[in-house]
């Protein structure tokens, strides 16, 4: 069975131009070997719980792709199912532009990286764009956040890739450098606090 991905990126395009410049014979064999990659696996699940943000695409009206960032506690963006995700609208700059372009086209695409372990995962999918349906709403709602839920996205999982780590840089969230330094910072105050407690020569 083909790699899902490949059915999708892989366009008469794309094929050309590896077929141009020598690649093409190994991605043929790398998809046709490939298992299908087409929903949330638990190892896909784990990864996403551990996000406090991700890159969500959609295509315009006029061809164009937007990129906007979504960034919540670790677990807002959930999987509800095998083949679906789902997170919260909280009102925003009120541009809707990926409402918009939900409406007109359906394509989407998640770009969920992990710059601590050097891991990305990319999503290739639909989405849509949810208001009336408060019980949804409800679960996807994150009861820390206090910012209005306008309504909801679902998106709807079709072939998934995760991409080497060659190039990623390493970086760190406030929260992470936090939790790091609260040991050193432990030891510090415990050392100054020996150092007062001795006599003066």
């Amino acid at each position: 069975m083909p790699r899902k991905f490949g059915e999708i990126a892989f366009t008469p395009e794309v094929q050309a131009a590896q077929e141009q410049r020598g690649s093409r014979q190994m991605y043929e064999r790398y998809i046709a070997n490939g298992p299908n990659n087409d929903s949330i696996t638990p190892k896909i699940e784990e990864f996403i719980a551990q996000l406090d943000g991700f890159y969500l695409g959609t295509v315009s009206s006029n061809g164009y792709p937007y990129i906007q960032f979504r960034g919540g506690s670790p677990g807002f963006l959930k999987v509800l199912d095998e083949k679906t995700l789902g997170f919260a609208d909280f009102t925003g700059n009120v541009q809707y532009i990926t409402v918009g372009n939900l409406s007109g086209n359906d394509k989407a695409f998640l770009f969920l990286m992990d710059y601590r372990h050097r891991k990305r995962i990319k999503i290739w999918g639909t989405a849509e764009y949810v208001e009336d349906n408060p019980a949804l709403i409800e679960r996807l709602r994150d009861s820390d956040y206090s910012a209005e839920v306008q309504g909801a996205i679902l998106f709807h999982v079709e072939a998934t890739s995760e991409n080497c780590p060659q190039h990623i840089p390493i970086r760190y969230s406030e929260t992470e450098v936090a939790a790091m330094m609260a040991p050193l910072q432990a030891r510090i105050a415990e050392l100054e606090q020996q150092l007062g407690d001795k006599p003066l020569a």
